[in-house]
């Protein structure tokens, strides 16, 4: 089109030098009036593009406000934005700078409209251009919201699976102190002479010292022993949900037995037996739930070689856990 407004300035030149009569000259003047309008309209084309920009810029940012806990990579989307936003500025002075020059050159030579023209439709193409960059930006921050969108949901499931987890430990927690002050009742009169009664990591540790239980080197359990052993065997018999670890522990001095016994391990060994068929037999306890382990001198309380750190090693641990049936089941569904 720009080219017909060339051959139609040129032709009115060409009249003009050639002295044409008025009404020739005449149709000149209202083609290059239509010309004018022409332009007019290509000047409101442009304005509306300019329009079309702002609207984008504007979506842009509501985009921006409500993806604003993106991460890196939407930060970095952000600053490509406002490098194309600045471009658009950039766009928008050129294409001003070019509407005042088309002012200015109206009454020019055809080779300046010319140019003129090729620059305006360069314009507009970059302008499209710039658009479909945003288009592309906008879809690229909808994948990004939606996958954040997923990845906050997963995080809301997971948050409920660690609070359910949590629960779970708090009730076990609570269920091992439950445990500690029955048997603290329970063996009101043996606790700090020779048996002391502790909770930690969600375990209650029932620790018996060998004058309690034994006489030196010896796997028989004494009358005062069996008494104790006996009302830790009702507590257990009326909590079924408790597993049960028996430790025999000796101190290092080497046994030099003969016979049966013919080391630590097995004295260790045979104490826990002997504490764990007590229990047994004193109360119906299903003989699944309860574990026996002799440690020898290897897990001693005191490192020390005085008599008073070989008597404090010297013992047998009874180990009370609350079954984590409840907690498996959850992290199996995991």
């Amino acid at each position: 089109m720009m080219k017909n407004y060339i051959a139609i300035i040129s032709l009115c030149g060409l009249v003009a030098f050639a002295c044409v009569p008025a009404r020739q000259l005449e149709e000149c003047k209202e083609k290059q009036k239509a010309c004018e309008t022409e332009l007019a309209a290509i000047k409101k084309s442009a304005q509306e593009n300019e329009a079309k920009l702002n609207e984008a810029k504007e979506q842009l940012v509501k985009f921006e406000k409500e993806n604003g806990g993106l991460k890196r990579d939407t930060n970095i989307i952000g600053s490509n934005y406002r490098n194309l936003t600045g471009k658009y500025d950039k766009l928008d002075q050129l294409n001003q700078s070019l509407m005042d020059r088309l002012n200015k050159l109206l009454a020019g030579s055809a080779s300046d409209n010319a140019k003129l023209s090729g620059d305006l439709q360069l314009t507009k193409e970059q302008l499209l251009k710039k658009e479909d960059e945003l288009r592309a930006l906008e879809a690229r921050l909808n994948k990004q919201k939606q996958e954040l969108d997923e990845t906050s949901a997963a995080l809301k499931q997971r948050e409920a699976r660690v609070n359910e987890l949590e629960e779970i430990l708090r009730k076990k927690d609570q269920a091992a102190a439950d445990l500690k002050k029955k048997l603290s009742d329970a063996l009101l009169g043996f606790e700090n002479k020779g048996l002391t009664i502790t909770q930690k990591n969600g375990k209650v540790y029932v620790s018996m010292d060998e004058s309690l239980l034994f006489a030196s080197g010896k796997t028989n359990v004494e009358a005062r022993g069996i008494e104790a052993l006996k009302n830790v065997a009702k507590v257990l018999e009326a909590n079924v949900d408790i597993n049960v670890m028996v430790e025999g522990h000796t101190d290092d001095v080497p046994m030099k037995g003969a016979g049966e016994i013919k080391d630590n391990w097995d004295l260790s060994v045979m104490r826990a037996t002997s504490v764990t068929k007590i229990m047994l037999g004193a109360a119906k306890i299903d003989g699944q739930r309860i574990t026996s382990a002799g440690r020898g001198e290897y897990f001693p309380l005191d490192n020390g070689k005085t008599p008073e750190a070989r008597k404090k090693n010297r013992r047998t641990e009874i180990i009370l856990t609350p079954k984590l049936d409840e907690l498996l089941k959850v992290l199996g569904t995991n």
